[in-house]
């Protein structure tokens, strides 16, 4: 707790350090004022409807995402999702279309070119969901809830023109945080969001639990102690990884490669065991949205049926579905974001090579091997992960609480902190002799 303390301390001294930090939490703020601001024509009052609508099921999914925007008909009510969907569009597209593969190989140049395309990409999914957003506050909020009229055009055409523009701002702020503060922006602003319902879902179960004797304070510490648990769990999941051992051949004085083992350079690749991050988790819940989409365009009862189990995200089909797309994007995901032959070709040319494989074809498919087994036991627990709040739910836990106990949320969470904290010991660990150790002097700060 001591270095904890210290560490903290000398965040302070490093002036670069101390101004990206306060930078980065004012663009926070300024993004979480934003989420309380309602939109023009709408009375902020009348908005219980909307809100009731996010309790449960898939809408509280969205909320969450918004940080709350989204059931306060915010400006900023669509968030960086359209952003987020952009850019997993343009890396798939970037497998099957030469143009984009090109790009990806330019360097900074190349990462312009596709940021640029991901902008436009991001308006364009923008304009499409903002009229769905206003047809759906249509249908929830009461005709007097509208102060343009309930069906004025001047309303639709300024609303979605008000949330494209409250994404692309959204958007520009998660780059500048990622530019001109720490921790990547984008990231952040989902963790906020999701933050931000943190103390509502913990006060609603401190009622459940305490207020209304249902279980009382021992149940309650339990829970917290065993949502601890998940999150270190979860921790353990985005660390983990496998060292592959390498051998670097020495170049001796005549410019030549000597194969010694003994001289050689000895290093390792970290192949992660859960390499695609919650990409997986994303790409099921948004096909999780279709079923229940497709069965409610029939009146019939069978489809009735399946509209309502596909809605219910804490039933059982809907999470066992869910668990099996899971394991299968998984597996997909880090296909196309491992590239195991470039790994293998890299590691050759740097002349170096895995102990008792030869270099080139059999070197990847080592390393697809290896990929294979280590990710099977990652799928697996980040199923479990995501299904995890469905279980706790089951055990007479708050919806808005059981969130909380995995999903995707759980997993940006941890994600996003652990990147954060590597950042700021990056530069604790530039600045300081031993600013993370418990003794020692730290070196001066250098600006």
């Amino acid at each position: 707790m001591k270095k904890f303390f210290e560490s903290l301390k000398n965040v302070w001294k490093i002036e670069e350090l101390k101004n990206r930090i306060l930078i980065t939490l004012g663009l926070l703020l300024v993004y979480r004022f934003g989420a309380h601001v309602t939109l023009p024509g709408i009375d902020g009052t009348q908005l219980a409807g909307l809100q009731g609508q996010t309790k449960d099921g898939i809408g509280s999914i969205l909320d969450m995402f918004t940080g709350g925007s989204f059931s306060k008909a915010s400006v900023f009510a669509l968030g960086i999702m359209p952003y987020i969907s952009a850019s997993i569009v343009v890396q798939l597209m970037g497998i099957a279309i030469p143009y984009l593969q090109k790009l990806q190989k330019d360097g900074e140049s190349g990462r312009k070119k596709l940021n640029q395309i991901t902008r436009w990409l991001t308006i364009a999914i923008t304009l499409v969901q903002g009229p769905g957003y206003i047809y759906n506050l249509y249908r929830t909020l009461p005709s007097s809830a509208f102060l343009l009229g309930f069906d004025s055009f001047s309303f639709l055409f300024s609303s979605v023109l008000i949330l494209t523009t409250g994404t692309i701002f959204a958007m520009w702020l998660g780059e500048k945080i990622t530019d001109k503060g720490i921790g990547n922006g984008i990231s952040l602003l989902i963790m906020v969001g999701i933050l931000a319902r943190l103390p509502q879902a913990l006060f609603q179960e401190f009622q459940s639990r305490i207020t209304n004797n249902n279980g009382g304070p021992m149940l309650l510490v339990f829970e917290i102690i065993v949502w601890l648990l998940v999150i270190i769990a979860c921790v353990l999941l985005v660390m983990a990884v496998r060292k592959i051992p390498v051998q670097y051949a020495r170049r001796t004085a005549t410019g030549d490669y000597e194969q010694d083992m003994l001289g050689g350079n000895r290093q390792w690749i970290p192949l992660k065991l859960n390499a695609s991050g919650v990409m997986p988790i994303i790409f099921a819940q948004a096909i999780m949205f279709i079923p229940a989409a497709v069965a409610g365009l029939s009146k019939s009862e069978t489809s009735q049926s399946v509209a309502s189990e596909f809605s219910n995200m804490f039933g059982f089909w809907y999470n066992f579905v869910f668990a099996l797309l899971i394991l299968i994007f998984t597996y997909f995901y880090t296909a196309i974001t491992v590239p195991t032959n470039k790994m293998a070709d890299d590691l050759k040319r740097s002349g170096g090579f895995i102990p008792g494989i030869k270099p080139g074809v059999e070197t990847a498919d080592f390393l697809d091997k290896i990929m294979s087994l280590i990710t099977f036991p990652g799928a697996l627990f980040l199923a479990l992960i995501a299904v995890f709040p469905a279980i706790v739910v089951s055990l007479d836990v708050q919806q808005s609480w059981a969130m909380f106990y995995g999903g995707t949320s759980l997993i940006i969470m941890v994600g996003v902190a652990i990147d954060t904290i590597q950042q700021i010991n990056t530069y604790l660990l530039n600045k300081h002799y031993d600013g993370l150790m418990k003794s020692g002097k730290n070196r001066k700060a250098v600006a």
